[in-house]
């Protein structure tokens, strides 16, 4: 079996994740992981949202997946389009690590943080949520894997990252502050994994909805539903965080402006087994809201 992924430390560290768990169900199973570069991979030059939000991490992995060049892929469920290409299908999405944000800096917290600091963070949403925080930080354009951002503390006052991605690494004594998520939306799918397979490969599939975690799946499928209907990627100013609660299923997201100066946000709740339907009318209420002009204001 044939797993392809990037080749950052990260994505390789998710793609043995993945394999090390296929292997205590399946013993036998021969694995081989399988490294491909991606545009978003390329071109580090720019800002994410200027050279195409939708499938920059995914499309070229995905064509291997079609081609029967590799057997699956595993993906940081942030970074898969809400839209999969016809002949591929979600086979499994893994049990959700942490899915907040985070801040590493030498101030101990957002608030303490000097008026005028530098923030560095590749994420629209996050831009967005910092400046609606705290209008009086200036917000740099960040690229580059985790130990890349890391590195570039010296000319930062702090940077924003992902708490799965540090914890992950191994890195978790870089975090300063954690954001609740009440505070500081996540991501479509943050800290969760999914295993894109081909749509008629049924021995694949039944190997790999082994690792399918259905908590997780239930509630991200809620965030994905949302996107979908707001019609963006993971480079657009929206956070959605959905969370279960015994049968219950709570959905919390906004819309921004990029200057986080016109915010929307919002709760839902419903049965979970009414996920899909309940993120879809939490994105349409957004949306009359005010998020439909917000988004056309930015170009979205």
């Amino acid at each position: 079996m044939k797993i392809g992924t990037r080749g950052s430390q990260l994505a390789m560290w998710q793609a043995r994740f993945v394999e090390s768990e296929l292997r205590k169900n399946f013993p036998d199973l021969e694995i081989e992981l399988v490294k491909i570069s991606t545009k978003g991979d390329r071109i580090l030059d720019s800002p994410l949202s200027k050279i195409g939000g939708k499938g920059l991490f995914t499309k070229e992995i995905e064509s291997q997946i079609l081609s029967g060049e590799i057997d699956l892929a595993v993906h940081s469920l942030k970074d898969l389009p809400t839209k999969i290409p016809d002949g591929l299908e979600i086979g499994a999405i893994t049990r959700r690590e942490d899915p907040r944000d985070c801040l590493v800096s030498k101030f101990k917290s957002l608030d303490s943080i000097p008026k005028n600091s530098r923030i560095g963070t590749s994420s629209l949403r996050r831009r967005a949520q910092i400046l609606n925080l705290r209008p009086d930080l200036i917000v740099e354009d960040l690229r580059g894997n985790v130990q890349t951002r890391l590195s570039k503390l010296d000319s930062l006052d702090g940077i924003i990252l992902a708490v799965a991605g540090l914890t992950r690494l191994e890195l978790e004594d870089r975090i300063t502050e954690i954001f609740e998520t009440d505070r500081f939306l996540p991501a479509v799918g943050q800290g969760a994994l999914a295993i894109e397979i081909r749509s008629d490969d049924s021995e694949t599939r039944k190997i790999v909805e082994t690792l399918n975690h259905e908590k997780t799946s239930i509630e991200t499928q809620a965030e994905r539903s949302f996107l979908d209907v707001i019609g963006g990627s993971c480079q657009i100013p929206v956070g959605v965080f959905a969370k279960i609660s015994g049968e219950q299923i709570e959905i919390d997201a906004l819309i921004s402006s990029i200057d986080g100066k016109k915010f929307i946000r919002e709760k839902v709740s419903g049965n979970k087994k009414n996920s899909r339907e309940i993120g879809s009318s939490l994105a349409d209420k957004l949306l009359r809201a005010g998020g439909s002009e917000i988004l056309r204001e930015i170009g979205f």
